[in-house]
């Protein structure tokens, strides 16, 4: 399409996460520059269905780039399947006649994979969009990084760091468990920085005989504590084995009490300690690993992915995602993006390095 862009959209989308903010301004200040409207679009696809917009100025982006989360505020809302009064509807329609109502050119979406798809779907219903790859756990394709990122492994690393002082004075093992469904990049690279003797990964289904192998030679060694880091989504070969885990509905008691599954690194710390004669204690880091103000790295990132945003607006190159190949900032078809989920390949450096410092990785891996 040429031509440039009278008015454009912003919304973020799924989780929150370090960097947004610095993203919405990145985008909105170049736009600005070059006299495109903007238009803040709240808590969402979700407040595009319900029509919560309000108008951005260089004002109202000011001052925001150290922030954590998202001011905009943000839903995982999807428009083609959302509860509206209790009622899952296709909302659509809906969603691209409130962009048209409001003369919006184009919608930049902030989010991960879902946002991806979310906005291809809304492309194919006759909406230009801008995709900008925002995700902790690093698994959108198309970008060799997402932001949001580096400031969780940065995060992961601390507690990592902050639990190693507390495993060697009581000489226990600890299990962390850090975020990561289908792709463990955050486990792995917060493992690997925070000195884990043990990573566990949704992409290598592990051997509990062989952790613990690996655990009780650490104590022949008179080391005398571990850290195992297990990304939430890891799971041993007999899980794998039985098929794909299965989602399960949310459950309530009679009561309304929610009732909350396991973690997993409870049910691993069981497992260690009741094969081995190891004191073993777990954590869940939860969703500490999303707050905060985002690291220099994800600010730059943030900022640069806006920008080149802002570029591609100019010039009414629509339709794409806001990728990172090499140094350069690129624009990914989103066709090529929406629907993939980028994980650990078997060779990745990542894993070699790991291997070489004697991580136990959940099994033996050969890497010649």
């Amino acid at each position: 399409m040429d031509g440039k862009t009278k008015t454009i959209g912003i919304l973020t989308s799924g989780g929150d996460c370090p960097g947004l903010n610095a993203a919405i301004r990145g985008v909105a200040k170049a736009a600005l520059g070059q006299g495109t409207k903007v238009i803040g679009i709240q808590d969402g696809f979700r407040g595009l269905v319900e029509n919560r917009v309000m108008p951005l100025e260089d004002k109202n982006v000011s001052g925001i780039l150290t922030h954590g989360g998202t001011f905009l505020g943000s839903s995982r809302d999807k428009p083609h399947k959302m509860n509206m009064g209790g009622k899952v509807m296709d909302m659509t329609e809906v969603a691209v006649a409130n962009a048209r109502k409001n003369h919006i050119d184009c919608l930049i979406c902030l989010g991960g994979n879902g946002t991806q798809k979310n906005a291809m779907r809304l492309h194919e219903a006759g909406l230009d969009v801008i995709t900008l790859p925002k995700t902790i756990d690093n698994d959108v394709a198309g970008t060799d990084i997402t932001f949001g990122f580096d400031s969780s492994m940065a995060i992961a690393t601390e507690a990592i760091d902050r639990l190693h002082t507390t495993a060697s004075s009581h000489h226990r093992a600890i299990v962390c468990e850090i975020m990561g469904h289908k792709a463990g990049w955050l486990a792995l690279g917060a493992g690997i920085a925070g000195g884990a003797d043990v990573i566990l990964l949704p992409e290598i289904p592990y051997d509990m005989e062989h952790v613990v192998e690996h655990l009780m030679a650490r104590r022949h060694h008179n080391k005398r504590f571990s850290i195992i880091a297990i990304a939430e989504g890891a799971r041993s070969k007999e899980e794998v084995a039985e098929g794909p885990k299965k989602k399960k509905p949310v459950q309530k008691e009679r009561d309304g009490t929610l009732l909350i599954e396991e973690p997993i690194a409870c049910r691993v710390a069981r497992e260690i300690q009741q094969a081995a004669d190891i004191e073993v204690r777990f954590t869940s880091l939860g969703h500490v690993q999303r707050g905060g103000s985002p690291t220099a790295t994800d600010r730059l990132l943030s900022t640069r992915f806006g920008t080149k945003a802002g570029e591609l607006l100019r010039d009414g190159v629509y339709n794409v995602m806001v990728g990172l190949k090499g140094e350069n900032c690129v624009a990914v078809p989103l066709a090529e993006v929406a629907g993939q989920t980028k994980v650990i390949p078997a060779n990745h450096a990542w894993l070699k390095t790991a291997a070489l410092v004697d991580t136990c990785l959940g099994d033996e891996l050969d890497f010649q």
